[in-house]
């Protein structure tokens, strides 16, 4: 059995709508393909339908770990989270206490994510280590290349 994972509402329905695209638009294509390659005559040399069925398999293993994927998602009450402290969903605004570099983050799910839009998994070494951190704490993370000290300057929610 997987892990639960942990959702917001936009993260939720893209698993939805990619798992229900794969299903309701790839699967049909894929079998498609498969008949056309068939059509063509040999199968014992048929690249082609080797290729097709390959697709059709990988394809298949993606549909399979998204359904586990949903079958194991939770939705994330944001109603029920406390704004004093730093948890998934909240926006941090962290100072680097080694270059005074300032930055904002939104703590996230994993499968949610994304640096350029500056949402950063609570998995992460930087989101684990500003997990439970209220304003003004200082979070020491361990990185792969050392120890950070930031210092936690705001902490809000969108």
């Amino acid at each position: 059995m997987s892990a639960v994972s942990y959702y917001t509402e936009d993260g939720l329905k893209k698993l939805r709508e990619e798992l229900d695209h794969l299903k309701s638009v790839m699967r049909p294509k894929a079998s498609a393909d498969i008949a056309e390659a068939r059509d063509k005559g040999d199968l014992s040399e048929n690249a082609e339908y080797d290729a097709a069925k390959e697709a059709q398999g990988l394809l298949e293993m993606r549909i399979a770990k998204l359904e586990e994927l949903h079958a194991n998602a939770r939705l994330i009450d944001e109603s029920q989270l406390d704004t004093s402290k730093a948890l998934v969903l909240s926006k941090v605004k962290i100072r680097n206490q080694a270059n005074k570099m300032e930055m904002t983050y939104t703590l996230v799910a994993e499968s949610e994510a994304d640096l350029k839009a500056g949402k950063i998994s609570v998995t992460s070494p930087i989101g684990k280590g500003l997990l439970g951190k209220s304003v003004g704490d200082l979070a020491e993370i361990t990185v792969p290349n050392g120890k950070l000290n930031f210092e936690v300057l705001e902490i809000s929610r969108d």
